[in-house]
């Protein structure tokens, strides 16, 4: 973010696992958490932790988000065609992009990830970076798994995890495990 942001617009969009929030600023999604057991001042605690301005409450600027998001719910959308306001290190940009990559109702490892990165040893830094993904769901980091295929650590909690996978293998007609 920079010092030109005066301020992040913030909708939110009801999801069956806990309501989304989503936040922008003009120049694209700077944060997407899911507020599924925290209250609406932790919730929005949380967006400013990933966008540092004042958040203002608007739906108008995020029409779009909130429109793709819903359609993701519903199964009719396997990706997302918004611009990205993502702020963090050169590393972890370069990890978001490989997410990005990850296909509608499939998974991927840690250490799949840092073999993509030419670092076979580094899937605890790759995990790290997938841990700060600040704009989850639109970037998938749900879809990476433990290196023994297991469900992992995710900033929502493990049950929206499942859910996202299940929503999604369930649209493409496969199951997660």
């Amino acid at each position: 973010m920079t010092a030109q942001t005066a301020s992040v617009s913030y909708t939110t969009v009801p999801m069956p696992v806990g309501d989304m929030l989503v936040a922008g600023t003009e120049r694209g999604i700077c944060a997407l958490i899911i507020a599924a057991h925290a209250d609406m001042p932790s919730a929005l605690d949380a967006l400013q932790h990933y966008c540092p301005a004042p958040l203002v409450p608007g739906t108008g600027a995020l029409a779009d988000a909130a429109a793709q998001l819903t359609e993701y719910l519903d199964g009719t959308r396997q990706t997302f065609d918004l611009p990205l306001d993502l702020v963090g290190t050169p590393f972890q940009r370069h990890v978001w992009e490989l997410l990005l990559a990850i296909p509608y109702g499939e998974t991927v490892t840690y250490r799949d990830l840092a073999c993509v990165l030419g670092q076979p040893g580094g899937a605890q830094a790759v995990g790290g970076a997938v841990a700060r993904n600040p704009a989850s769901i639109i970037v998938p980091c749900h879809r990476v798994l433990g290196s023994d295929g297991n469900l992992t650590g995710y900033a929502w909690g493990i049950n929206v995890k499942r859910w996202l996978l299940d929503h999604e293998r369930r649209i493409v007609g496969r199951t997660l495990f």
